[in-house]
């Protein structure tokens, strides 16, 4: 069956009010992206009250739930009880990014983006492994911006831990990383989690050669002491995978393995695709506008068209030798087409491939363990390494 078969993908629609409702209940008691950073005794009764999907209701409704338990986080660090304080601030972070999901396409959901960002890092302070905010120079052309802002965190004991670059797609940020950090810092990896590009605070849009952003990153690492960063993993979530793929084809010098975490190629940005996949299951609302926002498009032309550019195969890569490469997804996904990993064995450098039953990005309990440990294989992590 061809990937573009249009009665291979679902037709679907926007979903009503109350379907969007089951579909969030259905992902907070399974404990999935986006609602898999809030409880359910938290996030229940907001759901229940939740009265549109538009911006300012939508806005609203988890930011007022956010604000009230990052007011009962400071009253519990004022009161000296820091595991409610550390539970509660991660928790007040996880509803603003309820707040702005899929993307802060609306003034109220741009507000629970910036105190998501705020948030994230009043939780990070009671991490057991620190978090940094780090911002390194970036030459951005006229309308970009002039720095590239990551958050670093590094395992102690460890005399020069290896590194892994991450970052998420067009909806999870680099604050939503914080689970994939904590499960290669155990195995002795630093981790660098950054936006990509088009999202939060991305100097760049999406377009044909975003990848400029991680260049600077990635000279950062490799000019750190204390780091063993002369080649960095790659971890790209969701349509980050798409850049991590790019970079591993455009840069393999500089990359010890890069992971494809449900990106990708080529068949995804094909016209079929992108008008047969508007509402895939997988996708709670808006996949469209957060697409449009992350690209730069500002009409449902320019988002086709765009999205058709950033095929790694018309742009004559994939043939290329490329770093190490690990292609994961789930084999029904229907929100990026399997097709592509099909594709991308049948070029250039051989990959390894994982495939996980169930859709988008193929969420297993040993996803998440494959993708980690293959990782700190590539970049050479000796666990237990100590000055």
């Amino acid at each position: 069956m061809s990937p573009l078969d249009a009665g291979a993908l679902p037709s679907g629609r926007p979903r009503t009010l109350e379907e969007a409702k089951a579909w969030m209940r259905q992902r907070l008691a399974a404990r999935q992206h986006p609602m898999n950073l809030v409880s359910p005794e938290v996030a229940g009764p907001v759901i229940d009250a939740l009265s549109g999907l538009d911006g300012q209701s939508w806005g609203e409704a988890w930011g007022e739930a956010g604000a009230r338990l990052r007011t009962e986080a400071k009253d519990g660090a004022a009161a000296g009880d820091r595991a409610r304080a550390a539970a509660l601030m991660l928790q007040a972070h996880g509803l603003y990014f309820v707040g702005r999901f899929p993307c802060p396409n609306h003034p109220r959901k741009l507000e629970n983006a910036a105190l998501e960002r705020e948030t994230y890092l009043e939780a990070a302070g009671y991490f057991d492994v620190p978090t940094r905010r780090v911002t390194v120079p970036f030459d951005g052309r006229e309308g970009e911006g002039r720095e590239v802002v990551f958050l670093y965190r590094r395992p102690a004991g460890i005399a020069r831990p290896p590194v892994v670059v991450m970052w998420g797609g067009v909806d999870a940020w680099k604050e939503q990383m914080t689970g994939t950090s904590d499960a290669l810092l155990a195995l002795g990896v630093a981790t660098l989690a950054m936006d990509g590009p088009g999202t939060g605070e991305s100097p760049v849009k999406g377009t044909i050669d975003g990848e400029r952003q991680f260049l600077p990153v990635f000279d950062w690492v490799a000019a750190q002491p204390d780091l063993d960063g002369g080649k960095a993993g790659l971890l790209g979530r969701s349509f980050g995978g798409y850049w991590a793929t790019k970079l591993a084809h455009t840069h393999p010098e500089r990359i010890a393995g890069a992971v494809n975490w449900g990106g990708g190629a080529h068949f995804m940005f094909q016209r079929e695709w992108v008008e047969a996949s508007r509402y895939p299951d997988s996708y709670l609302m808006e996949l469209v506008e957060t697409r449009s926002r992350m690209l730069g498009a500002n009409n449902d032309e320019e988002y086709v068209a765009a999205f058709q550019r950033l095929s790694l195969l018309d742009q004559g890569l994939l043939d290329r030798p490329c770093a190490p490469l690990l292609l994961l997804n789930g084999k029904e996904d229907r929100q990026c087409p399997i097709e592509d990993v099909h594709l991308l064995i049948e070029h250039g450098s051989p990959k390894c491939v994982r495939l996980f039953p169930g859709g988008h990005m193929g969420h297993t309990p040993r996803t998440v363990p494959t993708i980690v440990e293959w990782l700190a294989a590539q970049v050479g992590a000796r666990r237990g390494a100590v000055r």
